[in-house]
């Protein structure tokens, strides 16, 4: 076992990750230290670098579509076992006792810390978190770069399309990583998915038809039929009154990301005939137990670029031009 760890820590906001020896860590009550086998690159990863998470602490190790093996148990863990696979994914602590966490919504705890935000994230070899936070992961889950993406684009996609609501005419807005995965298990519920990316990007409507969208097109062009549902996955607020045109009556846009450029002004025609605008937050311990079951039913296949972990910076700056299909993931070897 080695006495160290390597990790790839982002010094403050604007700053290239740096690689970076730290002893290896040891987890303390009711934490596990896990070996990093695999860690997606999410867009969040790149509101961190730029700055736009005000609950960020510098310096930190980003990375929170973690996968790896349990190495080493702190006092009173119980929960985990020596060389079981788990998932670490955003939530990373909550308080468990304000409104929120006593009423289900733990993902609005005001106290709640972040992985690879406020504290040090799957970037590295080795990584700590709580393991009332972890997600156990079967034999179904035996790829580890396959997984990583779920752990977030998965995650957070899910809850979008829930709080979508019941629907059989889909729009997405931003066919990346989450996208790539909520559209699969979107048609294998029987929705017909509308698939908008950056306009003239044509390799990205391929790949939405590829994985089943009935129709992919540019942002500024209008969809062919009226939509139930809309969920905005770019992070761009300019997309919000298209996204609100293109649904019916009664219809709702969800915007699914941390971050979102400001929502220019829009006539109230496009909110009027009970249209609903709502935003989803982080994410929920239960949210992982139904989409993992959910994902597993709807046989969601992830489509994943590897990059070695030292090359974080290059996988991060190919997730900014909007040069990868699918995700990415970081692996220690």
């Amino acid at each position: 076992m080695p006495d160290d760890t390597l990790v790839m820590l982002l010094p403050h906001a604007h700053s290239a990750l740096i690689p970076t020896r730290r002893p290896l860590p040891v987890p303390r009550i009711g934490q596990v230290r896990v070996r990093v086998e695999a860690c997606g690159v999410c867009r969040t990863d790149l509101h961190l670098l730029d700055g736009e998470l005000p609950q960020a602490r510098y310096p930190v190790v980003p990375g929170h579509e973690i996968v790896g093996i349990v190495e080493a148990l702190g006092p009173a863990t119980h929960r985990l076992t020596l060389g079981m696979r788990v998932g670490i994914p955003w939530l990373g602590h909550t308080c468990g006792h304000c409104f929120f966490c006593s009423h289900g919504r733990e993902n609005l705890c005001d106290l709640a810390e972040f992985t690879g935000c406020m504290r040090d994230g799957g970037y590295a070899t080795h990584v700590l978190a709580e393991a009332d936070y972890c997600i156990g992961l079967d034999t179904r889950w035996s790829d580890p770069v396959a997984t990583a993406p779920l752990l977030c684009a998965g995650l957070i996609g899910w809850r979008a399309l829930r709080a979508a609501g019941t629907c059989q005419r889909l729009g997405i807005f931003g066919f990346g990583a989450a996208a790539h995965i909520v559209t699969q298990i979107a048609r294998w519920q029987g929705c017909q998915v509308y698939a908008f990316t950056r306009p003239g990007d044509l390799d990205s409507q391929a790949f939405a038809r590829s994985l089943g969208a009935c129709w992919a097109g540019g942002s500024d062009q209008a969809a062919p039929a009226s939509l139930d549902a809309a969920i905005l996955f770019a992070p761009v607020g300019a997309l919000v009154p298209p996204a609100l045109a293109s649904v019916r009556k009664g219809g709702r846009v969800v915007c699914a990301g941390i971050h979102m450029s400001d929502i220019p002004a829009f006539p109230y025609c496009l909110l009027w005939g009970e249209r609903q605008l709502v935003s989803v937050a982080n994410l929920t311990r239960d949210d992982a137990a139904s989409f993992f079951d959910a994902a597993s039913r709807a046989g969601v296949r992830t489509h994943v670029r590897r990059f070695r972990l030292q090359d974080a910076n290059l996988a991060l700056a190919e997730l900014r031009t909007g040069h990868l299909q699918g995700a990415a993931a970081l692996t220690p070897e």
